[in-house]
């Protein structure tokens, strides 16, 4: 199959579904387009929006905005998961979706894999997502063998984005979710850096977004405005990379640079994205996002360590 940099092909999904402290979680999967397959990969989802959105974008006649083709395409087994408190997982009253919440169920989302075959995990989280995807692997370091870690925060230092969400922290402690809209989901696009975005992304990711929530959970807002840090790096034990859009304004980069200091495993990386603001697969640098972390995830392991 030609591997052109944009190549990808729609493959089927497929849904299953499990249970994470006995709520229903809703997983989706696309297989390896050809085989053998060169590893599974699980895509961890962010604060303000479901998986499949984030992951699996449908563009009319671009197949390769959806992250799960790409890599389908080019041979790995990929899955999503939506934490619960979005999407088409349980969403009652009482989920907060705390980020300790998201790594419990990205736990229950590989043991259901794992039951299936699947595993060890090639694991990738963005913003919020790459805080439960930390927690997840300090937690379990013998379920994950490449971890990428994009838009993420430790401490919340330099931060300019959580600077003025805590303005509103009272508010996000106040209700268990905070409505969603249209108006706030082109904020997102446009409060770093104007321009940065796919046009041809924008209203699909919208709809998509919209069709399976208008109320996203306050947990992760709280968290990160309140209680950072919620993972500690020396006790991450896979194969790190720390992935930072140039123009992210929640991604401080002294705050980053500290963490990636403290990562024990000397099989790391930090990647600086250019032209890039936050929501890294929907920016018109989309491609080299994924050419980054596909470098990441088929890096041979070393063969020597002294």
């Amino acid at each position: 199959m030609q591997d052109d940099i944009r190549a990808a092909i729609r493959t089927e999904g497929k849904e299953h579904w499990t249970e994470s402290n006995g709520q229903k979680l809703f997983l989706w999967e696309k297989p390896a387009a050809q085989g053998p397959a060169r590893g599974t990969i699980l895509f961890i989802h962010g604060s303000s929006m479901a998986s499949q959105p984030t992951f699996d974008l449908q563009v009319e006649g671009m197949p390769e905005a959806s992250v799960m083709d790409w890599f389908a395409t080019r041979g790995f087994d990929t899955w999503c998961f939506d934490c619960r408190g979005y999407g088409r997982s349980y969403k009652g009253e009482d989920m907060l979706a705390v980020i300790s919440d998201g790594a419990e169920d990205a736990r229950a989302a590989t043991d259901y894999i794992m039951a299936r075959g699947g595993g060890p995990f090639m694991v990738y989280g963005i913003s919020s997502g790459a805080l439960r995807a930390a927690l997840f692997a300090q937690r379990n370091p013998d379920r994950v063998t490449r971890l990428a870690l994009d838009a993420m925060v430790w401490t919340g230092e330099g931060s300019p984005t959580l600077e003025q969400r805590r303005k509103k922290l009272d508010e996000w402690r106040g209700a268990t979710r905070r409505p969603v809209d249209r108006a706030f989901l082109l904020s997102i696009f446009n409060r770093d850096h104007p321009g940065t975005v796919e046009d041809r992304f924008v209203e699909p990711f919208i709809a998509q977004v919209l069709a399976l929530d208008d109320s996203m959970p306050n947990g992760t807002y709280i968290d990160m405005c309140a209680n950072l840090p919620v993972v500690d790096p020396e006790r991450i034990e896979a194969a790190t990379i720390v992935m930072r859009g140039e123009y992210d304004g929640i991604a401080g980069m002294a705050d980053l640079l500290a963490f990636f200091d403290r990562l024990p495993n000397a099989d790391k990386e930090f990647a600086v994205m250019p032209g890039i603001a936050h929501a890294s697969f929907t920016q018109k640098n989309f491609l080299l996002v994924y050419h980054i972390l596909h470098a990441f995830f088929t890096r041979p392991e070393p063969a020597y360590r002294g």
